[in-house]
Parts: C-alpha cells; sequence; structure tokens
C-alpha cells in the first residue's frame, strides 16, 4: 500500500448544496497508489455525492480536489474517465444488446488508420480481459444473455480496459455468489499490486474488514473519522456510521408458531423441479444457495409469475387453482421482489402510488376511489415502518434504498388479509441502521402469525432471522436445516 505522500486523489473541505439540502459539509478523503479505501456510511450519508463529484458528474462545489497532486475540477465524467479514474455503479452502466466486446471498449474502439473498426484486435483483446477476470464467455455474446453477476464483471472488464487508476467500486458484490466474490477480491488484490487505487463502497461490513486496508466513515454529509482497517472490528464501524451502540443488529424475538400457513406439494416449473415444503404461521422460513440454484425462480413459480407445470401451491387450506399473480394476492400473498428498480417500485409515481397500487380497490366505493380513506391508510405505514419522507406525493426515486424497501413491503401489510409475506433479498444494498428496522418489521408480523419467507444471499440474515432453512442446489431443495444445527459451513457444504 502507498504512504500518505503517494497519493492518486485528496479532497479537502469538500462541501455540496442542493436546493434545501446541505448533502456534504467540509468532508476530507484521500486515496493512496495500490490501497483499497472504503467509504461507508448509512444512506444519505454522502457517499453518492462525493463519489459522483470524483467522478465529474457533480462540479459547483466547495473544497479543493487533487489529482496526483494537480488540483482538478472534472466538469463532466469523460474529464475524469480521460485522467484514469473510473467507476462501477451498483446498477450497471452497460448496453445490454450490444455484445460483450463492444460494451468494453465502446468509447475506445481500435481502429486502424482509415478509421475502421479492427474487430479482431477488439475480440482478442476482450479475451485476455474476460479470462483475467474469470469468465469463459465469447466476446461477441449479448450483454443482456449474461445474468447480473456476469455483468458486473464486464463492467470490471470495462474499467480495467482503460488503464485506470482509479476504480471506484459501489457494492461490488451485491449479485455475486461466494465464488465469484472470491474471484473480484482476487482482480481487487492484483490490481492493488499494480499500484491501483480503489473506493470500495460496500454495506457488507464483513467485506470491508477482509478486503481493504483504510475505512472513511460518513454521517450526515460530515466526515466522521478514518480508521485502519486492521484496528477496525463491525461493532466499531456501525458505531461511527449510525451514531450509536448497535448491539443487536438482528433483534427476533418471533411469535408463537402455529398451524401450516403455506404448503408446497411437489412444485415444478421450467427452473425448479420437484419442491416440497411448508410454512407455518408465526414462522420465517429462509432459503439460501448459490446464485442460479432456483431461489428467485421458486418464488415466482409460487405467486404464479413463472408457470407451474405440476405440483400445489395451498394457502391457509385451499389450493391455488391458476398460475395467476391476482389468485395468490387475493388468497393472502405478499411479495417483495429481488430487483427493487427493475421489479419493485414505479419510480416517476409518488409513495402513495406505490404503496397502494395492489390494494387500490379497498379504496373503491361507488367507481370512485375513497381519496381520505387511502391517505390515512398511507400515513398510517409511513409512522408504523418509520418511512423517512417529507410527504407520501414525494417521487418513490427519491428516497433512499432502505426507504424504498420499506414502501415496497408496505404495499403487502396494507393489505387487510395478509397471510404469507415472500421477501426476496429483503435488505441487498440498504445501510446498517435500515437493516435492522427491516429485521424488526419482519419480526413484528411473525407475532401477528403471518408465515415469512426471506430468500436472502447474506448468510447472517439466513442465520440469524430464520427458525429453518431450505438449501437450493440447480433447482431443487437439497437440505432443510434447523436454525440451532445451522452454520454457515453447513449451508455453503449444502449449497456445493
Amino acid at each position: 500500500m502507498g504512504t500518505a505522500n503517494d497519493c492518486w486523489l485528496d479532497l479537502q473541505g469538500i462541501s455540496k448544496y442542493f436546493p434545501g439540502v446541505h448533502a456534504l459539509d467540509k468532508v476530507k478523503f484521500d486515496l493512496r497508489k495500490g490501497e483499497v479505501h472504503a467509504l461507508v456510511g448509512e444512506n444519505g450519508a454522502g457517499k453518492s455525492t462525493l463519489i459522483k463529484i470524483i467522478a465529474g458528474i457533480y462540479h459547483g462545489f466547495d473544497g479543493q480536489m487533487r489529482f496526483e497532486n494537480e488540483v482538478v475540477t472534472f466538469r463532466n465524467p469523460n474529464e475524469a474517465i480521460n485522467k484514469g479514474i473510473s467507476v462501477i455503479y451498483q446498477e450497471l452502466n452497460l448496453v445490454p444488446n450490444m455484445s460483450i466486446a463492444e460494451n468494453i471498449y465502446f468509447s475506445h474502439l481500435p481502429t486502424y488508420r482509415a478509421g475502421i473498426v479492427n474487430k479482431k484486435k477488439v475480440y482478442e483483446d476482450t479475451k485476455i480481459l474476460l479470462d483475467y477476470i474469470g469468465l469463459s464467455e465469447d466476446p461477441r455474446t449479448l450483454l443482456k444473455k449474461l445474468p447480473v453477476a456476469k455483468q458486473q464483471l464486464v463492467e470490471i472488464a470495462k474499467a480495467i480496459s482503460l488503464d485506470t487508476k482509479v476504480i471506484i467500486m459501489d457494492e461490488p458484490t451485491s449479485a455475486l455468489s461466494p465464488s465469484e466474490i472470491d474471484n473480484l477480491f482476487r482482480i481487487i488484490k492484483d490490481l492493488k499490486a499494480k499500484g491501483c487505487g480503489i473506493i470500495y463502497v460496500s454495506h457488507k461490513l464483513e467485506e470491508i474488514l477482509k478486503a481493504t486496508d483504510r475505512i472513511t466513515v460518513l454521517r450526515d454529509g460530515k466526515y466522521v473519522d478514518t480508521i485502519n482497517t486492521s484496528d477496525a472490528t463491525q461493532q466499531q464501524i456501525i458505531s461511527l456510521m449510525v451514531g450509536r451502540e448497535l448491539s443487536d443488529l438482528y433483534p427476533k424475538q418471533g411469535g408463537s408458531i402455529g398451524d401450516v400457513m403455506l404448503d408446497v406439494q411437489g412444485l415444478t416449473s421450467y427452473h425448479v423441479k420437484d419442491i416440497s415444503f411448508n410454512v407455518r404461521s408465526g414462522e420465517i422460513v429462509g432459503f439460501s444457495g448459490l446464485m442460479g440454484a432456483g431461489r428467485t425462480e421458486l418464488t415466482r413459480a409460487i405467486i404464479g409469475s413463472d408457470k407451474r407445470l405440476v405440483g400445489k401451491v395451498i394457502v391457509d387450506g385451499i389450493e391455488l387453482k391458476r398460475n395467476d399473480t391476482r389468485e395468490s394476492k387475493q388468497a393472502g400473498i405478499g411479495y417483495v421482489p429481488e430487483n427493487r428498480k427493475e421489479q419493485g417500485i414505479f419510480g416517476d409515481a409518488s409513495i402513495k402510488f406505490n404503496m397502494t397500487i395492489s390494494t387500490i380497490k379497498n379504496f373503491v366505493r361507488f367507481n370512485g376511489i375513497k381519496r381520505r380513506k387511502e391517505l390515512t391508510s398511507v400515513n398510517d405505514m409511513v409512522n408504523r415502518l418509520g418511512i423517512k419522507t417529507p410527504s407520501v406525493t414525494q417521487l418513490i426515486q427519491k428516497l433512499s434504498g432502505g426507504n424504498q424497501q420499506k414502501v415496497i413491503l408496505a404495499r403487502s401489510l396494507i393489505k387487510e388479509d395478509l397471510k404469507v409475506l415472500i421477501v426476496d433479498e429483503p435488505t441487498r444494498g440498504i445501510d446498517i441502521g435500515a437493516k435492522a428496522e427491516i429485521y424488526t418489521i419482519l419480526d413484528q408480523l411473525t407475532r401477528r402469525g403471518i408465515a415469512v419467507i426471506i430468500v436472502s444471499s447474506e448468510m447472517p440474515e439466513i442465520l440469524t432471522m430464520c427458525d429453518r432453512i431450505y438449501v437450493m442446489k440447480r433447482g431443487r431443495i437439497n437440505a432443510e436445516i434447523n436454525n440451532e444445527d445451522a452454520t454457515q459451513e453447513l449451508l455453503l457444504q449444502s449449497a456445493i
């Protein structure tokens, strides 16, 4: 790792204002050559604003930014890229209908003297990059044919192809399996050895402690502290992030477990085979497994979004007869999808619209919507779930990830007949404080007698929140494990 006098980046006294918002207040941050420097904080702490200043998306800020000891202000992202700064965003910046090679070299295609693209060199260079990052795909493959995890690696390859000096990784492992995370850490280690500086943004503290050299904490737009990772603990980082002790991240108390509320018998779809399991009222059942094991596909088959070829789905003793999401809703199943942005929210619509879109018939009388009743119900949910917003008419896309997730949860909770709640990756991409709040909400539901299914790639989440755990592999259930017997090693062994 570099020394304090060997910096790629040095930011001092950075302040950024938006109308009515002081997003950053005299923040400092530096990145040395050959180090991985974590940037952490709850949603709204200012991480994204700082990243966008470094990347040239935001300008007009107070303070000073130096790159290679030269004072700089990037007027646009191209100026940052030309200096050697690349950003790998959580929301991937790729073109689905272009090939892998075209996505990687889109802005800097090698050409002959006449300006014609040298396709042979493009494909050869792409193949070298793909081998380096651990992908065996043909460079000509359309990006849309790759799963999200592999698309994320293509984004990394694109950054490497630019001969980048600084790479900013924003939640880089959000869609990766454990083996793919290990591969990413291998790439990071190699980039460090070549002198590349990496800013690592993540809510996964176990990764922060494993992969980084230093940690800078922001809170409410202000600089809190920078500590050496070797001296840090999870509890210390959490305390710096939230400004208080968070002794119990997983506040599970649980309700009394009752009769079977959801019974799945021999369910087979195009993606899962012969699945049988049950969930009782007041119980949280977890589904674990590697990427591609079929967990999300199982939930989609249960609610009728994916066609059930054979098998039964029984809710509170009544069998669902059709492959129809409306029937599953009417039977009392609530569903929170894996991909919040693409499948969960209507970004250009209000919180109120997003919360009541599935249950609007509850507020209809004589062909008109009872607006006062709807508003009362929505405000009640905002208060019950602690959703931070100035108004329920606020666009949902302006909320933090944690608050968006609460709105999607509220969409199911506002149902008067909720019996089963399925949540797929309930805390992906949200901060520590919001995670604890989501867990509290799920725990409270079990005390109301709701049956809850959690699908998660985060093992601590599965191990601490679930009464029973099913491990999936290749579209089948490979193991059922009681909470008292479950360990991370056993889950991985069953998944592999």
